[in-house]
Order: structure tokens, then sequence, then C-alpha cells
């Protein structure tokens, strides 16, 4: 993606107020532009914008709203609605907004487009980058954000399992990262539950596989959901149930994003990434409810729920994973809408055992401003697992803590690996939100990566 930064002595100052700081910056202006703002009625809440005039017509500086210091929530993107409101042109910080790095950002998010199918060109702005701002880093962290976008906001007819093994292996091909797919007969009988999710469906299921690094280094294995349209099986959703299931990918598409950022930070890891990517089809041959698999792990599997596929085909993926005792396992996925419905669909619960990776996790994830809440792995609702004809069920009766027992669930493929941590992600933003267009969103992604950053630079 082009960078919005550019540098120039003539670029036309941003002045970040508050409601608080706003009578002392209006005192400082220009007697015209000072009027000019009065006859604007320009009050500084969060979010207004106003361009003041030059004598010659042209913009003198931009006013911009910010939360005061002491409100009760502050939106740090909030600098992301620039790119949609200023006219073309270059631009700097005047003063300092509430994060410098942070505004930076989401300027940069703030600037994306999806024109795929239709023109919608960038926002003409470019930004002068704020001093002690690293330029290359938030251009490595906007480009890896919005391939994810782009990838979920395509539609399923044009991202099916080949084409999303397609976007894999040019991402590889980037990098110089190895790439294989495992399909046909050899999914059938290596990831039995992958294939058992895809094999309703002619664009035929696959197990993506890249592997980047030295050998030597810290093994850190990305497992991402790729499921590439999700109408329930034969627990078929409502209509509105999959009006957005072109997301369902999402975890996928966030792990590209992930090792985007990684690989091109050059991070002192032997970084791999799978992704099993099928699409959960209806048709003669589709998985039934109360149909049993052997996982690649060896536990029989019976399937409570068809539309519970998520779980099915990260369970093979992360097996695999885990063989390879890595030090970090992670797994991302657009999972359960349990989640959603205790924590909404702009904050992703996460799970780990890992005290201090927990921490960690929390604490990046509030410094990259995004936001991840942690869940327990509560062991008494194991047994909530418990089918009587299998070693588990991948859909437990009843309906309660739905997100807690898929990671239970998701839990029962993982022995080896040091640390584990699993993400349930929504992966599309409802409606926009400064720096946040409404459709595909990266989660998670940056705030591990900013996790890998500090453990693996």
């Amino acid at each position: 993606m082009p960078s919005v930064f550019e540098t120039s002595p003539t670029a036309i100052p941003i002045t970040f107020v508050t409601k608080s700081s706003w009578d002392q910056v209006a005192e400082k202006l220009p007697p015209v532009q000072r009027r000019f703002a009065t006859a604007s009625a320009f009050a500084a809440k969060p979010g207004g914008y106003l361009a003041l005039p030059a004598p010659d017509g042209a913009i003198a500086q931009v006013l911009f709203g910010l939360e005061d210091e002491g409100a009760r929530s502050r939106d740090l993107f909030r600098p992301g609605a620039l790119p949609s409101l200023l006219p073309p042109g270059i631009y700097r910080f005047a003063n300092a907004p509430h994060d410098a790095r942070l505004a930076s950002l989401a300027f940069a998010l703030g600037s994306y487009r999806f024109a795929r199918y239709r023109k919608a060109d960038r926002p003409a702005v470019r930004l002068v980058p704020p001093d002690g701002v690293d330029a290359a880093e938030i251009n490595r962290v906007a480009d890896a954000a919005m391939l994810a976008r782009d990838l979920i906001n395509t539609p399923s007819n044009d991202m099916g399992p080949e084409e999303l093994a397609a976007a894999a292996q040019a991402l590889a091909t980037e990098f110089g990262a190895s790439f294989a797919c495992t399909i046909g007969e050899d999914l059938r009988t290596k990831f039995p539950l992958i294939h058992a999710v895809g094999m309703a469906s002619d664009r035929a299921p696959r197990l993506i596989d890249i592997g980047w690094g030295d050998p030597d280094d810290p093994k850190v294995t990305l497992v991402g959901k790729g499921v590439c349209f999700d109408t329930g099986g034969l627990d078929l959703k409502p209509s509105s149930g999959m009006l957005i299931m072109k997301k369902d990918m999402g975890g996928a598409a966030n792990v590209l994003a992930l090792a985007r950022m990684v690989m091109d930070a050059k991070l002192k890891v032997r970084l791999r990434v799978l992704i099993p990517a099928v699409e959960n089809a209806v048709s003669s041959n589709a998985f039934r409810p109360l149909d049993i698999f052997t996982s690649r792990k060896g536990i029989t599997v019976e399937i409570g729920n068809t539309d519970a596929e998520g779980r099915l085909v990260l369970a093979d993926a992360l097996a695999l994973a885990d063989e390879e005792k890595p030090d970090l396992l992670i797994d991302l996925g657009t999972l359960t809408g349990a989640a959603r419905v205790a924590l909404g669909p702009d904050l992703p619960p996460f799970y780990t055992n890992d005290e201090t990776l927990a921490a960690d996790v929390a604490r990046c994830a509030a410094k990259e401003n995004d936001p991840l809440w942690r869940m327990p792995l509560w062991p008494p609702y194991d047994a909530w697992l418990d089918s009587k004809t299998a070693t588990i069920t991948n859909a437990p009766s009843g309906g309660f803590a739905g997100s807690i027992t898929c990671a239970l669930f998701l839990q029962r493929f993982v022995e080896q690996a040091k640390s584990w941590l699993h993400v349930d992600i929504y992966g599309w933003t409802p409606s926009a939100k400064p720096a946040r267009p409404e459709g595909g969103e990266c989660q998670a992604a940056r705030a591990i990566y900013a996790l890998l950053s500090e453990r693996y630079a």
C-alpha cells in the first residue's frame, strides 16, 4: 500500500483541541481566524473539525477535537477520521494528540478504501511523521491490517479455499517463505476433521502451511480459521446469519496479517502458519449431526452441531502444530456468537493458562489500542464436552458459556506446546468508527505482533 507519510516544509498544521483547552487555543488565533471559528460555532467536541482560512484563501490550519484527558472514555484512534475530512494536501500535527504513534497509525488506517469492485480512491492526504514516530513501523502495521481487511471484504465467490491459498502463497513468495498445501486424499487421511467440514463443497478444502525463519530460533506457530463461507451446514443458518459469513475466514486473514508483520520486521522466530481453508456447504455428502469422526490426534468427535465447524478445522491444525512442540502456539478464529453476546464486536476474548503470557497480551492490547479481554479456561465446564458415543462432542447442549466450551474443546488438541493462546475474534466492524471503516477488520494481530516484537526483536 502507498505510504501516507511525506515530508514537507509547508505542511498544513493540525491543532488538536479539547473543550477545556479550546479557550486558550482560541486566544492565540489570529483575530480573523478566531472570528471565523466563532461564526462556524466550533465547539471543540470530540471529532469536531474546522479548516481555518489564510488571508489568501488557502487553509491556514485545521482544528480537530479530542476528548479531555480526564474523560471517561478516550478514542485513541479518533484522528483516524481526518483522512475523510481533510482536503487534499500534506499535513502535520502542530501539537501532541493523546498518543502521537497511535494517532499516526489511525491516520494511516483511516485512509483505507476497499476498491476491488468499484472506484474508491484513497484520500489524497499525507502526514509528516511526528518526531519520534517510526514511519516504517507504522507502514508495516498498516499494510498488514489493510491486507486483512481486503481478504475479509472480498466476497466468497472470489475468496474460496483456492483463492485464500493463493493469497497465502503470494505472501510466502514475497518474503521467501516455504509454502505447501495438503488437499484431496491426503487431507482426508491426515486431517479428517478439516476434510469432513469441507467435503460438501465443490471447492476443495485444504490445509495451507507456510514456514519462515531460522530453524534454530524459537518456534512460533500461528493457526487461523479459514472458513471461506459458512452456511451452517445441515444445521443451516437463517439468511440473516449468513449475510456476512464471507468474514468467517477472518482468523486466517488476521493470521496472514500477523505473519506479514513478523516477516517484514525480520523477528527472530521460526514462524509456521497453518490455515485450514474450507467452505461449509450443504450437499448430499455434507457431514451430519451425530456423525463421528476420528481427528488427527486420535480423539473421536461427535458432531453435535454442523454450525460449530470452526473448532473442528482448527482442532486438526492445532494437533499438527502441537506435534512440533512450539514455544508459542497461537490460534485466531471467528468462532462463537457467545463471545459477541458477552463482549460485543470490538472486544475479543482470549484464553491461556500461561499467566505471564496473559499479562503480556493484556498489556500489549492496551498499548496498541487493539482491545482484548481474558476469559477463563474453566475446568469444571470441560465435562460438558463429554459424549455418550465418542470422546467429545463439538457442541455441548444447553447453550451456556459457548466461547469457553469452544476454547476447552480446542485445548484438548494442545498438549506439547510450551504456551498456547486462543483468541475468539469477530473480524468485522459493524458500523464505521474513526480509523475503522465498516467491514472486515484486523483484530488481535497488532497486539500479538507487539508481544512478539518485545520477545523476539
